[in-house]
């Protein structure tokens, strides 16, 4: 019995010393990362960032792409910097900027390497690398440079910039470290995971004074750097800048949609800037100096201002009107019994007329008919049954939300309803008399330009639309978002889009715009302008064409220029020109819009002054 107990307590640690043999010949024989670890003096573990995918115009043209350039890394505890106004000359650097970058780099670890100075071109590199050898603790890493082809587009792209910490934190899934680059704003943002691509892995070896002895083992265990996906837009990059020059020393927005896919051929934020000076290693001092300017460059005005949109508005309260059969095609109101005036015209017998003349009576008349389309006797309930159903269709435009556009910051503007009214002025202390302002697009109604441009390709469409997308296409499949592709209805009959039409064409061939029309080419058309409290008002202007085949469809306000045949009207009907024809006839317009300077006009935020009082009994068209 003692005898088999012996035997068990030898077998017993024999197999104790077998399992310890099988885990020391794994470890130093078929374990490869044991292997690198033991050998960190020699062996080194080199993460390699891909180049961010490239962005394409609709036809093609490089709008976006990569320079290769170099970061200089530093590991403070092997930092040696024995003559440093060598150093600092080496680099172009002043001894208080070298004290602030190691001070910078200590702070955030002394142990492993951080970012010293960033962006170096390949013939600063070229020219330092081997001085650089002389400074144990420095080392290069392979990075690139976002690049554009011209000095547009610059928030509808976005701009790429280090990841700040709270972004560190919020990562779900960690893939970013101290010192990576993300895309922050445009669709820069919103396509971060498609552009990014995906990092690879280096193990390189490097003697005792850090220099490149060539690839371990080969590079066996090597993984390569995938590249990010290309973009490729719906933009065209000669529509936009031609846009972009008739918005010099203007502020506001031009957006231009394709009708039958809501690609975005060009979007216009002006001011704007070159996105080139965000992209080199002055983005603090030139992000500052953008953050300054009192016309608000970095705003997106596209997407993020909002509007009263003036008479553009009653293209949408016609068709509500038709829709709920308060009136007809041929409905026509006098200008009697309305508390807005009208401008001289004669009297307005259909809907076409309504449209064309930009009549305020006929509009206060047909909301006054949606509202009160029912049976309710008490003035306020009458109002807010009504006005609710008025906000449902309205809605439907893609009015008072997001739409949803591939470009961050989309702003939601307002559609004022019942709930909005009852907490600004007391449930059931409001009535018509108190909102009959919405019926020409004033009032408490907030509308992007992205939104009347849609409102544009709706009424194009007659009836439905794509929500507007810069991206057309990810990657060589040019895969797109579901989201895009899928046609969102309004809920109004086709056939109510025909008087409408008619009236938005007669508005430009003999109307409000009749001045900038453009010969050859059937626009349809609608003039805005929206008022302000003080200074001159904000001049709108929606079309598509041509009116039988829309092609584009587009929106432009240009801040304090008044009426919106003054200044919006001509623009847009030159760039729809440009866009069908390639060439402009009307050189005199283009000439006059090029030169056209409104922005000494625009009031700039400053101490409070004392509220004008405006007559918004006489609205412009």
């Amino acid at each position: 019995m003692l005898e088999n107990r012996r035997f068990v307590i030898i077998g017993f640690f024999a197999l104790i010393g077998l399992i310890y043999l099988l885990r020391l010949f794994y470890l130093q024989v078929l374990d490869e990362s044991y292997s690198i670890e033991s050998s960190s003096n020699s062996i080194k573990r080199v993460i390699e960032i891909p180049f961010r995918g490239q962005i394409h115009d609709r036809n093609g043209k490089l709008i976006v792409y990569n320079t290769p350039v170099y970061d200089l890394v530093v590991t403070p505890n092997k930092a040696k910097v024995a003559d440093t106004l060598r150093f600092c000359k080496v680099l172009g650097l002043e001894r208080s900027e070298f004290d602030s970058l190691m001070q910078a780099a200590s702070s955030y670890s002394r142990n492993k390497p951080s970012l010293f100075l960033r962006q170096l071109s390949k013939e600063d590199f070229a020219s330092i690398q081997d001085i650089m050898v002389d400074y144990s603790g420095f080392e290069f890493v392979k990075s690139s440079l976002r690049t554009y082809t011209a000095p547009t587009l610059a928030n509808t792209l976005g701009y790429v910039s280090e990841i700040t910490g709270g972004q560190l934190e919020k990562q779900e899934v960690k893939y970013y470290r101290q010192g990576d680059y993300i895309g922050q704003n445009g669709i820069e943002k919103i396509y971060e995971e498609q552009l990014r691509g995906r990092r690879g892995i280096k193990f390189v070896m490097q003697n005792v004074n850090g220099v490149y002895k060539g690839p371990w083992k080969g590079g066996i265990l090597d993984t390569m750097a995938v590249a990010g996906e290309n973009l490729y837009t719906g933009l065209d990059l000669d529509l936009q800048q031609y846009a972009d020059s008739l918005m010099i020393n203007k502020v506001g927005s031009v957006v231009a949609i394709e009708p039958k896919t809501g690609q975005i051929l060009a979007m216009v934020s002006a001011p704007s800037y070159d996105p080139n000076i965000l992209a080199s290693r002055y983005f603090s001092k030139n992000f500052a100096a953008l953050a300054r300017n009192p016309y608000k460059p970095l705003f997106n005005r596209a997407v993020m201002a909002s509007y009263r949109p003036g008479s553009t508005f009653k293209l949408i309260q016609a068709l509500v009107g038709l829709q709920e059969g308060v009136i007809s095609p041929s409905s026509g109101f006098s200008h009697a019994g309305s508390p807005i005036k009208c401008h001289n015209h004669p009297y307005t017998g259909t809907v076409s007329m309504g449209v064309t003349h930009s009549c305020n009576p006929y509009f206060y008349n047909v909301f006054r008919r949606i509202v009160y389309n029912n049976d309710i006797k008490n003035t306020y309930k009458a109002s807010a049954y009504g006005l609710e159903r008025w906000y449902d269709y309205v809605s439907k435009f893609g009015i008072g939300q997001r739409l949803g556009v591939d470009v961050s910051s989309e702003y939601k503007g307002n559609l004022p309803n019942k709930k909005y009214y009852d907490k600004i002025i007391g449930e059931g202390r409001w009535k018509f008399s108190n909102i009959y302002s919405l019926s020409i697009g004033e009032g408490e109604l907030l509308i992007t330009p992205i939104k009347m441009a849609n409102v544009a390709a709706i009424i194009a469409n007659r009836g439905y639309f794509y929500t507007p997308h810069v991206v057309a296409g990810v990657g060589e499949s040019r895969r797109i978002d579901t989201t895009f592709t899928n046609r969102r209805e309004t809920g109004i009959a086709p056939h109510h889009f025909d008087p409408v039409i008619q009236g938005m064409i007669g508005a430009v061939e003999s109307g409000t715009a009749r001045r900038s029309r453009v010969e050859g080419i059937s626009i349809a058309g609608k003039t805005g302008t929206s008022q302000n409290r003080v200074g001159d008002d904000h001049s709108i202007f929606i079309a598509f064409a041509p009116a039988d085949n829309p092609k584009i469809a587009i929106a432009v306000f240009v801040e304090y220029a008044g009426a919106g045949g003054s200044a919006a009207a001509p623009i847009a009907n030159l760039v729809i020109e440009k866009y069908l024809r390639g060439t402009i006839s009307n050189k005199a317009l283009e000439t006059r819009m090029l030169q056209a300077n409104f922005i000494n006009k625009v009031i700039l935020p400053g101490p409070p002054k004392k509220p004008v009082s405006k007559d918004t009994t006489r609205k412009k068209p």
